[in-house]
């Protein structure tokens, strides 16, 4: 079942009766039946992370060491993209030889890989998640790293074990604003219906790409790299300054002023 607007807007406010799993009730009776809430989808940088620059920094930087000029502000539109699609953007852009693509990608991973050895979790980031998954809720992560720095992450912060399903941007066809790395997880985590996903991130990409794949709800978070101004022009069903609102979100529903409609 695929939620019209309406509907997607309803599901989070009655999640306030959360009993075994999160339940949404109908509002009126033009409604469908209440809708089970199952997975809640997180980006990792930015949402569960702390963004202090380390993204931009190393491709910005492996860019300008092959001979390639992006500006920070154009830049900004692809965070939350994959990042070797950004690269072979960017590449096709200047009119260089895609052997670039390459030796760029390597450039920024290795620059990224070091900053990341002491990575920092978002406030209260992992606490949210121990809520949510005592709500009985799965949870998953996806991401625009790829594979290698994912499980580094995930790994240096010990966090494997609250994920049903981790997808990175390497393991689909296309990253954000495509849905595919949330049709993955929900995948891994045998989860049918999209309308039972709530996703959350900190990029407008995250949003688009929840839309996209017509997700039950669509949060943006103001604690990485787009503000809570820039999040509220992008369709969603709530902004928070961090994850670290997200459980009393549901606990308490979704005011409609939170919205964009």
């Amino acid at each position: 079942m695929r939620l019209t607007r309406r509907r997607s807007l309803s599901v989070l406010p009655a999640l306030a009766a959360l009993t075994g799993n999160a339940v949404a009730q109908p509002k009126d009776d033009d409604e469908d039946p209440p809708m089970t809430i199952k997975l809640v989808a997180l980006d990792i940088g930015g949402t569960l992370i702390a963004d202090h620059g380390e993204v931009p920094d190393a491709m910005l930087g492996a860019f300008s060491r092959h001979g390639i000029t992006v500006t920070p502000q154009e830049f900004a539109e692809w965070r939350g993209a994959a990042k070797r699609e950004m690269v072979r953007h960017f590449v096709a852009r200047a009119s260089k030889s895609d052997t670039l693509i390459e030796p760029i990608y390597a450039d920024f991973m290795a620059t990224a890989g070091k900053a990341y050895e002491k990575v920092q979790p978002i406030p209260g980031a992992e606490q949210a998640m121990k809520e949510l998954t005592a709500m009985k809720l799965l949870l998953a992560t996806t991401t625009g790293f790829d594979r290698v720095l994912t499980t580094a992450i995930l790994s240096r912060l010990g966090w494997q074990h609250y994920f049903a399903a981790s997808i990175s941007s390497d393991e689909v066809s296309e990253g954000r604003p495509a849905p595919y790395m949330l049709f993955r997880a929900m995948e891994a985590a045998r989860v049918y219906e999209p309308a039972q996903v709530i996703a959350v991130g900190d990029t407008p990409l995250d949003l688009l790409a929840a839309t996209n794949g017509g997700m039950g709800a669509a949060i943006g978070v103001y604690s990485g790299a787009a503000t809570e101004e820039r999040l509220r022009k992008e369709r969603n069903s709530g902004v928070l300054p961090s994850v670290a609102a997200l459980p009393d979100l549901i606990r308490r529903g979704l005011p409609l002023s939170h919205c964009r409609v």
